[in-house]
């Protein structure tokens, strides 16, 4: 059982910074999620897909001002994935009014996870800063940003800016440090993929859950939408990504092989032992045949270990 609340900083953080007058339709006509109705201080999820609809970067995004000289929007994203973002971004930058910056070097992610009532010095977008606040508040102009999210059945935060600010901010709230191992542990049962080893370039969003919340399908045009939409209105697709269970220690490497009534149905993406507990987390692709909950066997180093795939 991992002991919550706990803080998990995460530095670099992949930040992209989109401003300029045509910031927002130039966005608008590109990524998944209708930007539109999004106010200052506001964050969505979105992708950038292939023209051919499969997976480019997964990415938060927030409009962090509005004016009269354009807007500015953060792309936050996992850190490997910043450069991607940026260089598929700038792909489609056509006499555009709008610089795209990565920022990803002088940012920094701090993941609350068993809360959103989070105490210590609360930094607010837009706002002017609290008297004790460091000097060096900011990222592109902007303080400290605060995101709620979810990790399965737990709330939680992500509190983003700056490393020096988020360490400070971390170090006065008062909540717990976890471990590497425990993020994973708690973003696999969430179902949360990494990209880049739960889902990359040959995945289809519907395969791992992600138009649930990070597509629009009334907005109008965007790159790679012809896909997605299709199989929406009127396909599927024929693997999904799956929570497994299974008892004891031995961790599957991934690519291990998944096994449902004699058949191999899929394979391991990512797996981690749970701390303090006789049990492994995994996550894997797994053909959408083989519905949850359902009894499977994952082959690691030649052992077959017995598991169960949630859903």
């Amino acid at each position: 059982m991992i002991e919550l609340p706990a803080v998990f900083t995460r530095a670099p953080w992949g930040l992209v910074v989109v401003s300029g007058p045509d910031a927002t339709s130039f966005l608008q006509s590109i990524v998944s999620q209708d930007l539109a109705p999004v106010g200052v201080g506001e964050t969505v999820p979105s992708l950038l897909l292939q023209p051919q609809g499969k997976l480019d970067v997964a990415f938060r995004a927030t409009l962090q001002a509005h004016g009269d000289d354009g807007d500015v929007w953060w792309l936050d994203t996992e850190p490997q994935m910043a450069e991607r973002l940026a260089a598929g971004l700038s792909r489609f930058k056509i006499r555009v009014k709008a610089d795209i910056e990565d920022h990803t070097a002088a940012s920094a992610c701090a993941s609350v996870v068993g809360t959103r009532a989070v105490p210590g010095p609360r930094y607010a977008l837009n706002q002017d800063q609290p008297v004790d606040a460091p000097k060096t508040l900011s990222v592109a102009g902007v303080g400290l940003l605060r995101i709620h999210t979810g990790w399965g059945e737990h709330a939680g935060t992500d509190v983003i800016g700056a490393p020096a600010v988020v360490e400070r901010w971390v170090a006065a709230s008062g909540v717990r440090d976890g471990t590497p191992e425990e993020l994973e542990v708690l973003r696999i049962e969430a179902g949360i993929p990494t990209q880049g080893i739960d889902v990359d370039e040959t995945t289809i969003p519907q395969e791992a859950f992600l138009e649930r919340d990070a597509v629009s399908f009334t907005k109008g045009c965007f790159i790679g939408q012809e896909l997605v939409c299709r199989i929406d209105s009127r396909g599927h697709v024929n693997r999904f990504l799956r929570r497994l269970d299974i008892p004891g220690v031995v961790v599957p490497l991934p690519g291990s092989d998944v096994h449902h009534d004699g058949k191999v149905v899929g394979g391991i993406t990512s797996a981690v032992a749970v701390p303090g507990e006789d049990r492994v987390v995994a996550l894997a692709m797994v053909r959408r045949e083989v519905e949850p909950p359902a009894p499977v066997t994952v082959t690691a180093v030649d052992t077959p270990l017995p598991a169960m795939m949630r859903p």
